[in-house]
């Protein structure tokens, strides 16, 4: 039988993860975090020769996080394109009945036609940059910029721009897509996701 597979795309810091956790914990499936395997994806398309991937690849951390947020926010959505061949196969050599697969690599554009039961979150900028700020691994990622604060805002900006991206391109594909301000607790949150994908 096909296993069944059910996709949470959506921009960082909006609660994709926390949802995506709780089926996987309530409803058996095999979660598939994207966010896990980017380093692998990103020296696969390497080897490929694929320009983006190749470029954040050799950029220094200045080069990377101190470019325009426009910049950052084009080639991430172009980053994602070219790892996606190798995301899905690795879904496809997961060994579970059923899926709940869930990153920010997971974008409108990629999945507008591929026929599968997919959504998305995005979070309200006040929401994603109060809960970016809780992140542990923030302080890891901006410790070796030249200018920490101009970094953390061009952080904020990109994200921001990724979501409002997202959002319009599921609005003109007819893709569900919630956004998340804070107003609602995780298991509304998790109920209304559950609803969407078809699993209440």
């Amino acid at each position: 039988m096909d296993k069944k597979i059910l996709f949470i795309g959506g921009s960082p810091c909006s609660g994709k993860s926390t949802v995506a956790e709780r089926i996987s914990k309530e409803c058996g499936a095999f979660y598939f975090k994207a966010d896990d395997y980017l380093d692998d994806f990103t020296s696969l398309a390497v080897k490929k020769g694929l320009p983006i991937c190749n470029k954040v690849r050799h950029m220094t951390a200045d080069e990377n996080w101190l470019r325009t947020p426009k910049e950052q926010c084009d080639e991430e959505f172009l980053f994602y394109e070219e790892i996606s061949e190798s995301v899905f196969q690795k879904i496809n050599d997961v060994d579970a009945d059923v899926v709940i697969a869930e990153g920010a690599a997971f974008t409108p554009d990629i999945m507008k036609n591929k026929n599968c039961n997919y959504m998305c979150i995005v979070p309200s900028p006040e929401f994603q940059i109060s809960h970016y700020k809780l992140r542990e691994w923030v302080p890891y990622v901006l410790k070796d910029r030249t200018d920490k604060a101009l970094a953390f805002d061009n952080l904020m900006q990109r994200d921001i721009m990724f979501a409002n991206r997202v959002k319009a391109t599921c609005e003109v594909n007819g893709i569900t897509c919630i956004v998340n301000d804070g107003t609602k607790s995780e298991i509304e949150m998790y109920n209304t996701v559950k609803c969407i994908l078809g699993l209440s």
